[in-house]
């Protein structure tokens, strides 16, 4: 049960932190289903904000977060219309907005986190926790610091959106910005290399390595989505694909959830076409902003992967105007989507809909029908990119309404299933075997560590970990005089 480096008398410190504090760590299976949530908590919940810099919002890092009611409710998602697709296959995307932070990263740096709090690995009072990222996942990291009285270290390109830097200030963090931006990952574990020679007092929970992340997916997500699916599938509907940009490898794992539920299941990676890192080997500079690329993750299942395929950065920006601007919005209305749709279609931020491309392009590939339903993540909305709708504006002029009509048929009902394959299984292991030149070489991973993750046998290990770190958690709070 014990984890490697586990320190009791520091759990039982930190226990007791959460104790003055009156911090209770939730479970993976309260995440999973909240209707696991103590009533106590679920009545205070009802008085406290979703945003809010609360230890009880650590109860609503899940997919059934009721904005109205402030409790739960069903899962959060939005079915697009083939209207706006094009295609006859139904397409379905988990909304993040309805997170606290406004996005589903602050699930993956729980995930990453709780399993060393509850095991002495990490010290709130004496470490700070630094949350390397591209983008929402630092974000995340350091609203989970904050709610524990932790300080956050924030590592993230200086190329990001505006709002991301301004959020993460006022909450207190540290913020170290790397050159470059969505792709430069290198530059941020260099960083991290530096502060693990330099400041001792830091422990860096980085979500390309950490397990704790891709964990938190396949037992969240992954439910969320089937819990989704039951709710709106017909007589005769499968779930035929889940698709996921690749990024830090975490949300792809609700895929591995998935697979052992609907075996038929395809699982697409996407990634930009500005740098198709699995598709071609490739490197480059892009604009989906929290998809870093030019590495594999190191808790990527590669071998479970199916499809790849690439977006156009350009495809992305041009609909983040059609779907926010007014005369996008009166074009597609014109063309049949309904009013409901159309008032939504911010829920998608910029990786959103290079996933629901990513998924037109996966129906498209596989001829696939309207018995079956793709599901896909949105991961957070435009509520986090309204500086880039100015800056597309200041720098293309007026968004008219044939710019909208263009969009629309070349970008989105046009989309074509160019720059995407299809992974057999040596294609699968030339991915996986792309790790070593980042992990091996340059992260101090070692050549047999990275054969075991090419085991299935390895991941089912890995995933099966959340019932321990269950067990855990429920005895911390034991310590800290709560119920878990």
């Amino acid at each position: 049960m014990a984890r490697t480096g586990t320190n009791p008398a520091v759990a039982k410190k930190t226990a007791q932190l959460c104790r003055k504090r009156g911090i209770v760590i939730p479970t993976f299976a309260q995440m999973k289903d909240p209707s696991l949530v103590p009533a106590g908590i679920r009545k205070k919940l009802k008085k406290t904000g979703l945003w809010d810099v609360d230890p009880l919002n650590l109860f609503r890092i899940n997919w059934h977060n009721d904005f109205d009611t402030g409790l739960f409710g069903g899962v959060n998602f939005l079915e697009l219309p083939g209207e706006l697709t094009g295609v006859r296959a139904r397409i379905v995307g988990l909304v993040g907005k309805y997170f606290p932070t406004g996005a589903h990263k602050v699930g993956a740096a729980f995930g990453c986190l709780a399993p060393r709090l509850v095991t002495g690995e990490f010290d709130p009072e004496k470490q700070k926790a630094v949350w390397p990222s591209t983008g929402n996942y630092c974000r995340g990291g350091a609203f989970d610091s904050a709610l524990l009285g932790a300080t956050a270290v924030a590592i993230l390109p200086e190329g990001m959106s505006r709002e991301r830097f301004e959020w993460l200030r006022s909450i207190g963090a540290e913020v170290i910005a790397t050159p470059g931006t969505e792709s430069n990952v290198k530059e941020i574990y260099d960083k991290c290399w530096e502060i693990k020679k330099t400041r001792k007092d830091c422990v860096i929970f980085n979500q390309f390595e950490e397990f704790g992340n891709p964990v938190w997916h396949y037992h969240v997500t992954g439910s969320a989505i089937e819990e989704a699916f039951n709710s709106v599938r017909k007589p005769g509907s499968r779930l035929s694909a889940f698709v996921s940009a690749t990024g830090s490898a975490g949300t792809i794992a609700a895929g591995d959830y998935l697979k052992k539920k609907f075996p038929g299941l395809k699982i697409t990676a996407s990634e930009a076409l500005q740098c198709p890192t699995i598709l071609m080997n490739g490197f480059g500079e892009h604009r989906i902003e929290g998809i870093g690329d030019k590495h594999i993750p190191w808790v990527h299942n590669v071998r479970n992967t199916d499809v790849v395929t690439a977006i156009d950065d350009e495809a992305c920006m041009r609909l983040v105007r059609l779907f926010n601007e007014p005369a996008g919005r009166k074009v597609l209305a014109g063309c049949g989507v309904n009013k409901e749709t159309v008032e939504r279609l911010p829920l998608l931020g910029i990786s959103g809909i290079s996933n629901m491309l990513s998924a037109i392009k996966t129906a498209k590939y596989f001829e696939m029908g309207p018995e079956d339903v793709i599901f896909t993540v949105f991961t957070d909305s435009m509520d986090l990119y309204r500086s880039r709708l100015e800056e597309l504006n200041k720098e293309r002029g007026p968004y008219t309404r044939e710019h909208a009509i263009a969009d629309m048929e070349r970008r989105l009902l046009g989309e074509t299933t160019g720059h995407m394959r299809e992974l057999g299984y040596y294609d699968r292991k030339a991915v996986h075997n792309l790790k070593y030149f980042t992990w091996v070489e340059q992260q101090g991973r070692t050549s047999e560590e990275l054969r075991r993750l090419w085991d299935p046998e390895f991941w089912d290990e890995t995933f099966a970990q959340v019932s321990v770190w269950d067990k855990m958690i429920a005895e911390f709070n034991s310590l800290a005089g709560a119920g878990s």
